[in-house]
């Protein structure tokens, strides 16, 4: 059941490899792609640690590979600069040399932090991304989009830093916590709501197996949205353009998660909700027919996610909205729907009709 997914960036490029029990085998994988050098550095947190680090590192030793890691503690809350100045101190710590990876095994905190710190110690060092979520193994593993949080928004410190590997085995969401699930099922959505109305009816039929973590469903599932992402990231590797259609739901999404002191929220349950925010923003534009909002209900519903929007004042939502990097100056840039399956980036939205639309959820 493996499956490889080439992400074709030229001297950046590459490979998503998807399999079920691959785990122990990342040593060999790691010798193939960073042959030079002998000693590598595996950033994880205090949850994901005591189930697979000494599995990992089992592997890589067995593969000649002399190991240090950094545990970090574990929540969107400690994406922060002194949480990844820490990750610095180790590899300073353990003196990394610039050939010597950095290993990512864990969820999209440490994949983004790792990233990031392996984009800036030495001016970059070659890392590696083992997503253990199914949002990690669904989307922030791939593209290169590295960084931390700042108090004013999500992700506003961060450097495009592309992986040498994505490595990525399916067995370990089994020790995952079943929101976590739903959470990252979120985002597998979105690739069906901003690219393919045909992977969005493929859900609806197998969303029961893939919440039973059918292990073929879910397979084809990473697959599929890996390859739409990759899709997009190859043709915009630098969000310049049509990348910003993978931020489908994100602006209300990160407006939710900073106004609730990202504690409430997992990332993709706040996805999910930012995502039926922009269907019915779309559909109340006349952009969308009637029925794309409750067709990204259903689904989101099937998936076990929130669907009741948080009440917040107008002034909180727009406050909160223009720390979003998508934003050009002060103009706030959505991701709308022409329909499922139909993104696309939206710079006419006014004030009224924001306020417009919380107020329909209110009601």
């Amino acid at each position: 059941m493996k499956k490889v997914y080439h992400v074709d960036l030229g001297d950046r490029a590459y490979d998503i490899h998807i399999e079920p029990g691959c785990l122990d085998r990342i040593g060999r994988a790691l010798r193939e792609v960073v042959p030079d050098a002998g000693r590598c550095f595996v950033v994880t947190n205090e949850t994901v640690a005591p189930l697979y680090l000494g599995k990992v590192t089992d592997s890589l030793e067995r593969s000649g590979w002399s190991c240090f890691h950094c545990i970090l503690p574990d929540g969107e809350r400690f994406k922060t600069l002194d949480t990844w100045s820490g990750i610095l101190d180790a590899m300073m710590d353990a003196r990394l040399a610039r050939n010597e990876p950095a290993l990512a095994l864990g969820g999209g905190v440490v994949g983004d932090m790792a990233g990031f710190a392996a984009a800036c110690y030495r001016r970059g060092i070659p890392y590696v991304q083992i997503p253990t979520t199914l949002l990690a193994q669904v989307d922030s593993s791939v593209g290169g989009k590295t960084g931390v949080n700042h108090p004013q928004g999500k992700n506003m410190i961060g450097a495009f830093y592309q992986p040498r590997l994505v490595w990525i085995d399916p067995r370990v969401l089994a020790t995952l916590d079943p929101r976590e699930i739903r959470a990252g099922l979120a985002e597998v959505i979105k690739y069906g709501a901003i690219w393919d109305r045909g992977f969005f009816d493929w859900l609806d039929t197998v969303m029961p197996r893939a919440l039973a973590l059918d292990e073929d469903v879910v397979s084809q599932m990473i697959l599929n949205a890996c390859r739409y992402k990759a899709e997009i990231v190859m043709a915009d590797e630098t969000e310049r353009g049509k990348r910003a259609l993978l931020n489908l739901g994100h602006t209300f999404g990160h407006a939710i998660e900073a106004l609730t002191g990202y504690r409430r929220y997992l990332h993709g349950e706040a996805v999910g909700l930012g995502m039926r925010m922009a269907a019915r923003l779309s559909e109340q534009k006349g952009l969308a027919p009637a029925g794309c909002e409750d067709a990204v209900l259903h689904l989101l519903q099937a998936a076990g996610l929130p669907t009741k929007i948080p009440s917040f004042s107008f002034g909180d939502w727009m406050d909160a909205m223009a720390h979003d990097k998508k934003n050009i100056g002060t103009l706030v840039r959505f991701v709308l729907m022409r329909d499922i399956g139909h993104a696309f980036i939206c710079e006419d939205v006014q004030p009224d009709e924001i306020r417009r639309l919380i107020e329909s959820f209110r009601a």
